[in-house]
């Protein structure tokens, strides 16, 4: 086993977060390199095999510069829950952990990893019939009035979403009547973190413009690197608009493009928009909720990469943090 991971009775996680563009990719795959790591992918749109310019995955130098794990493994037909997901990422961290090899997560999906770190709390089995009930009653009536009728019986959440959070209210609906328990009474059920691991959490906050910036040059270049084909592809599995592959940044901007509902100027303004839009709530959150044991704050940080590996690299031998 590498010197670089731990033997003893506890696996050493290094967790790399922060909002879209902001580098955190190009962290992880130049310390996996550098230490001998396995990415693991946390974040949630990365997961779909369809979706690989428009979310930006690891291109195929990055690959080849050491594994990555859990990118493009579900189709686009799928819904991947944090429960999925994390069960898949423990599967990952272990196997990593057991090649001798420093697993590396990877992501700015919130609540994925904090699904990780603090566990969650059991969640029911819902039948295939209880779930597709759910859609087409949403699809027949409407999220407001799915709304109203998720208050009768789960007040708690319904109180939470609004009308248009469809993947949210259907949910919610599909264990109420599958269960006959609301979701919040499952959801307040003690979560449980997983035993036998320590995390070091990097957080990756540049400052505010720069990250904007980074966000509009995206998007440009990922409409150059064939994304509107991407998603032609797409749209020709005539697939539910509902779904979350759906509803990756850009994805819906540039199907009302292709369906010359816009045009293409429209379509770029409002898909950087809403990037930045999504990357302000991802600051927010990990600002507010993550304690960064390392927070690099500027994307060409005034810690050297020399100087961070060398803080993980004493974390991954030691595990103190």
């Amino acid at each position: 086993m590498s010197s670089e991971v731990s033997t003893a009775e506890s696996i050493r996680v290094v967790v790399i977060g922060g909002p879209t563009a902001s580098g955190k990719s190009a962290l992880a795959v130049d310390l996996a390199e550098d230490l001998g790591g396995t990415v693991i992918n946390a974040d949630s749109m990365q997961v779909y095999r369809e979706l690989e310019i428009v979310t930006a995955r690891p291109g195929a130098e990055d690959l080849s510069r050491a594994p990555h794990r859990l990118y493009g493994f579900l189709g686009a037909t799928e819904v991947c829950s944090a429960a999925l997901w994390r069960e898949r990422a423990l599967e990952e961290i272990h196997a990593a952990a057991a090649a001798g090899r420093a697993p590396i997560l990877c992501g700015g999906t919130g609540l994925y990893l904090r699904a990780l770190t603090h566990g969650l709390s059991e969640m029911p089995e819902v039948s295939q019939e209880a779930r597709a009930a759910a859609r087409a009653l949403h699809a027949r009536i409407g999220g407001a009035e799915l709304r109203r009728c998720l208050a009768e019986g789960d007040p708690v959440i319904a109180s939470r979403l609004h009308d248009g959070d469809s993947q949210r209210l259907i949910r919610a609906w599909e264990v109420l009547q599958d269960t006959g328990r609301p979701l919040s009474e499952w959801q307040a059920r003690p979560a449980r973190a997983p035993a036998g691991m320590t995390f070091f959490m990097v957080t990756v906050l540049p400052e505010r413009a720069a990250l904007y910036r980074r966000c509009d040059l995206r998007f440009e270049k990922m409409l150059e690197m064939g994304g509107v084909e991407e998603v032609r592809a797409l749209m020709a599995l005539d697939l539910d608009p509902e779904l979350p592959s759906m509803k990756a940044l850009g994805v819906p901007q540039i199907i009302d493009f292709l369906r010359k509902k816009i045009s293409r100027e429209e379509c770029v303004r409002l898909a950087q928009r809403d990037t930045r839009r999504y990357a302000k709530r991802q600051m927010t959150w990990f600002r507010n909720q993550v304690h960064a044991n390392l927070l690099v704050e500027k994307q060409d940080s005034e810690r050297s990469d020399e100087e961070i590996f060398k803080i993980i690299r004493q974390f991954l031998l030691t595990g103190h943090t």
